[in-house]
């Protein structure tokens, strides 16, 4: 993080010279424009196009070319001084960061089934972000088979994202077509999306509501028919409901001059496409985060402090310190985006915890893994590497996470 606060910090160093640059340029080259102009007419008209020019009009020529001589040379200048800082970012980037990352790559890593096994990622992330043109080009050239089923969710999972985020709530036809693609989405879910509590289909039928208030009194009885689409969800969302409802009060004088002018933020189509995303990708069993964009950013986090390990190792010529593909050499902090799960590492073995070696809390309240435990006790008695209790190992119990 620190190399890329250095290189900005130098690219805007750039910036401000090259805009301080252009104004200069642009002031300097007018007002030299205005003078020679000015000094062009001025000639004209005392002497005409064929006359001699007096002592006095040639020493005013030769200044002017002076002027215009200095102008350039003081342009020239600032231009040669913002290619020098340019020059610096580029050494900025060279000084910071390491080109060289093959270093950390391990040899045989990319076999057949793990090139196939990428591919397949790649794939996904592309439909995910619906380049559908991209994803299928991508399966042509890898040989890759993908099955159209698998192709489809993601067809239509982009093509409603696209509809929401419009975010236009107003009553044109458009975007009740729009909601009501959603609606059917929603409802032919609904048993799987009351499953895993959502409020997706309520807040598509209070988004469609909203769009009916945004028509004023001319939608008041479509408005009304359309509230018997709450009746599911009043034990949830009563307040809610009842706010809804409230509004059809205002409908006259126009809810944007109501006390329910918040139901027209603009920033609920950002939340519906938050919460479509999260709730369509669990019902299709996918992460809501692409695993490519996850790995990548993790890679990014890791690789400076894999790149300054290895030229540790390499310095020390210490052999066979990172040989295994499936293995770091040091724990890497991807920070709390990055936890999926709650992992405990045995502060005795420096080892992580597994079905097979579980974490176990002592008498005392401190945990150590299980072959910590069966390692440190001596006969009947344990005493705790903490504190100096002394308890029985039959005392330790298995804790979950």
């Amino acid at each position: 993080m620190d190399q890329c606060v250095t290189v900005e910090r130098e690219l805007e160093k750039v910036l401000h010279k090259f805009s301080g640059y252009g104004q200069l340029c642009e002031r300097g080259l007018e007002e030299l424009i205005d003078y020679t102009g000015g000094l062009k007419h001025e000639i004209l008209q005392s002497h005409g196009q064929d006359a001699e020019l007096s002592g006095t009009l040639s020493l005013v020529l030769t200044q002017c070319c002076k002027r215009i001589k200095d102008t350039v040379q003081k342009l020239a200048s600032d231009h040669k001084d913002i290619h020098s800082s340019v020059s610096r970012v580029g050494k900025a980037i060279d000084k910071n960061f390491d080109s060289d990352i093959s270093s950390v790559g391990i040899d045989g890593c990319w076999q057949a089934d793990s090139q196939r096994l990428l591919n397949e990622v790649m794939v996904e992330h592309f439909f995910r972000q619906g380049m559908l043109d991209v994803a299928e080009e991508l399966c042509q050239e890898s040989g890759l088979s993908v099955d159209p089923s698998q192709k489809e969710p993601f067809v239509e999972l982009n093509r409603i994202l696209e509809a929401l985020k419009v975010r236009v709530l107003r009553p044109a036809l458009e975007v009740v077509l729009i909601l009501k693609r959603q609606k059917r989405w929603a409802v032919s879910n609904r048993e799987m999306l009351i499953a895993q509590n959502s409020s997706l289909e309520f807040k598509l039928h209070r988004l469609y509501f909203i769009s009916l208030l945004m028509g004023g009194t001319t939608n008041q009885r479509e408005a009304l028919q359309y509230a018997k689409n709450f009746q599911p969800f009043a034990l949830n969302h009563q307040k809610d409901i009842q706010v809804l409802m409230g509004s059809l009060v205002y409908l006259r004088q126009g809810i944007e001059n109501s006390p329910y002018v918040h139901l027209l933020d603009a920033n609920q189509w950002a939340d519906i496409c938050d919460i479509f995303t999260r709730d369509a990708c669990a019902l299709l069993g996918l992460s809501v985060e692409s695993p490519l964009s996850v790995s990548f950013s993790a890679g990014c986090v890791a690789l400076p402090a894999l790149i300054n390990i290895k030229a540790v190792i390499e310095q020390r010529q210490c052999t066979g310190v990172w040989n295994q593909k499936d293995e770091l050499p040091i724990e890497v902090d991807l920070g709390k985006k990055c936890w999926y799960h709650s992992i405990f590492a045995c502060p005795i073995l420096r080892q992580q915890t597994t079905d097979n070696n579980p974490p176990m809390k002592l008498v005392c309240g401190h945990i150590i893994s299980r072959d910590a435990l069966n390692k440190m006790f001596n006969g009947s008695k344990l005493k705790c590497p903490y504190c100096p209790m002394e308890q029985s190992p039959g005392d330790a119990k298995q804790i979950f996470f």
